[in-house]
C-alpha cells in the first residue's frame, strides 16, 4: 500500500528492459519505492538494471513474461504478487516494427499488433481483477499519441495504441470507486532502444523526461498524461483536422 504521504511502495514493470519502464523505476526507487518486480520475456537481460535499483535501495525480483504468451499471464500476476500487495504495475511493454514492412506484410502485423495490444488486454484483466481484491492500486499503461489519429506512416503500430488507449480508458472507468485506478500515458517521439536510428521529430522527448511525468501524474491521480504536455493541444488540433487536410500532411 502507498505510503502516508502517498508514495508508491511496491511496483510491478511489464516490460523489465524497457528504457521507460526503467526510467520510471529509478525515479521511483529514488523517491520512496522499495520493493521492484520486473518482468522480461528474457530475465536475464533485466539483472544488470535489477542490480542498479538495489543499490538505489530496493529489493527487486526478476520474473519472466512474454507479451504473446497469453495462458501464463495469470500466473505472471500470481508471480508478481506472491511478495506481498503491488501498488502500482506499469505497462511498458510494445514494439514498433519496420512501418514499411507492417504495411505489406499481414503476418508481421499480426504480431505487432499482438504484442502491443492483445498482450495488454490479457495480462491487464487478471491484473486489474487482483487489485480489485487488494483494494488498492494504479495501472500505469503506455499508450501513444500515435493511437490519437491513424497516419499512414505507422497506421498499424497507431491502431494498436488506438485500441489500447480506449481499452484502458474503459477499464479504468469500469474500477472507478474500487480503489484501483487507470492511467495512461500518451508520449510522443521518445529516444530510446526501441527508435534508435529514427530522426528527431519537433517535441521529441527522452526516457528519463517520460518518467518524470509518470512520478507526477501518480503523485496527482491523473487519469491521462500528455508527455511532454503541449503534445495535447497539438493532438488535438491533429485529430480534428479534415480528412483531405490531414492526408495531405507528410505524417
Amino acid at each position: 500500500m502507498r505510503d502516508a504521504v502517498g508514495a508508491v511502495q511496491s511496483l510491478l514493470v511489464l516490460g523489465g528492459t524497457s528504457d521507460i519502464g526503467l526510467a520510471t523505476a529509478r525515479k521511483l526507487v529514488e523517491a520512496r519505492t522499495r520493493r521492484v518486480i520486473l518482468a522480461a520475456r528474457d530475465p536475464s537481460r533485466a539483472e544488470a538494471a535489477a542490480e542498479e535499483l538495489r543499490r538505489l535501495g530496493a529489493d527487486v525480483g526478476v520474473i519472466a513474461f512474454d507479451a504473446r504468451d497469453y495462458a501464463s499471464h495469470a500466473r505472471v500476476v500470481d508471480e508478481a504478487f506472491a511478495g506481498g500487495d503491488v501498488d502500482c504495475a506499469l505497462l511498458a511493454f510494445g514494439v514498433l516494427g519496420d512501418q514499411e514492412r507492417l504495411a505489406t506484410d499481414g503476418a508481421a502485423a499480426v504480431e505487432a499488433v499482438e504484442a502491443n495490444y492483445v498482450g495488454a488486454v490479457s495480462v491487464a484483466i487478471p491484473l486489474a481483477e487482483r487489485m480489485r481484491r487488494q483494494g488498492h492500486g494504479t495501472i500505469v499503461v503506455l499508450s501513444s499519441v500515435a493511437g490519437e489519429r491513424a497516419r499512414r506512416s505507422n497506421f498499424v503500430y497507431g491502431s494498436s495504441k488506438a485500441g489500447l488507449d480506449a481499452f484502458a480508458q474503459g477499464l479504468g472507468d469500469r474500477l472507478h470507486g474500487s480503489g484501483v485506478q487507470v492511467m495512461v500515458v500518451r508520449p510522443g517521439f521518445v529516444r530510446t532502444k526501441m527508435t534508435a536510428g529514427l530522426d528527431d521529430v519537433p517535441l521529441s522527448t527522452d526516457a528519463d523526461a517520460v518518467a518524470e511525468s509518470i512520478a507526477a501524474g501518480l503523485r496527482r491521480s491523473a487519469h491521462t498524461v500528455w508527455s511532454p504536455a503541449p503534445l495535447r493541444v497539438v493532438m488535438s488540433a491533429l485529430r480534428h483536422l479534415p480528412r483531405p487536410l490531414f492526408r495531405r500532411l507528410d505524417v
